[in-house]
């Protein structure tokens, strides 16, 4: 199965584990930074593993991926399987103010479906962090695997009662890497201990889960093959469980 990886500033983690699979992938970012990233882990394993070798890796903008030829070559008739996970989605903002963009570019990734192909796309749980302002509990490891994560703080930015942006400003530990100096804020962890900290911060476009329905909907028809997974799980484990992601699987109609 063929099927196209279109990251946001990711590093190819994603698209690894596909290759791995025995998948053929092409994947597609706009940040420079993060494809010189993704060449490198290419160039490190395609002279032993010759799935890696195949592995295409090229600039793709996924306001305009039909014309991102000069990095990859598109299947003729088109991919099995488009991919945006991690949240990737929520980065791109809503220039104009009426989710234009972001129908744009879910017409985009319709497009390079080939008819029957499905569109695997997830976010966060918009709803649960604009009704109680914080993320769910349940929200550390799906991605996000290890405990270097000390703190995140959520930030809902609303608008005239409309919630327009989330900020997560991310604390993570860096004692014993060797990163940290005398100029790292120091935190203190439940045991008491002291630790030196990194700060970054991630903004996102809050897309609840209605809205996002519907975003897909449009462009893939409301009767279509549309299944949505908690936390990539086929059901929630019990009624209690708040998922961290939504997981949208949605297919394009043969």
């Amino acid at each position: 199965s063929s099927g196209i990886n279109a990251e946001y500033g990711g590093t190819g983690v994603d698209s690894i584990l596909l290759v791995e699979a025995g998948f053929t992938v092409k994947s597609v970012d706009a940040s420079d930074k993060m494809l010189k990233y993704a060449h490198k882990l290419r160039w490190q394993r395609h002279s032993t593993e010759k799935a890696f070798e195949d592995w295409e890796i090229g600039e793709g903008d996924w306001l305009d991926l039909e014309n991102c030829e000069d990095s990859i070559h598109h299947p003729e008739g088109g991919y099995d399987c488009v991919i945006c996970i991690g949240n990737s989605f929520a980065h791109l903002p809503d220039f104009v103010g009426d989710q234009s963009t972001h129908r744009r570019a879910i017409s985009n990734f319709h497009k390079m479906l080939k008819p029957g192909g499905v569109l695997i796309i997830d976010h966060r749980n918009y709803d649960h962090i604009i009704k109680f302002g914080k993320l769910p509990n349940s929200s550390s490891k799906l991605y996000y695997q290890g405990d270097r994560i000390h703190r995140i703080k959520t930030s809902v930015l609303t608008v005239d009662g409309d919630c327009t942006m989330i900020t997560l400003d991310y604390e993570i530990d860096i004692s014993g890497t060797g990163l940290a100096d005398s100029t790292d804020p120091m935190r203190e962890k439940a045991d008491g201990t002291l630790i030196p900290i990194s700060q970054f911060r991630l903004s996102y476009y809050p897309h609840t889960l209605a809205k996002f329905n519907a975003l897909l909907e449009d462009e893939f028809g409301a009767d279509a093959d549309h299944q949505i997974l908690p936390d990539f799980m086929a059901k929630k484990p019990d009624e209690s469980y708040v998922p961290s992601y939504l997981v949208h699987i949605i297919k394009r109609k043969e």
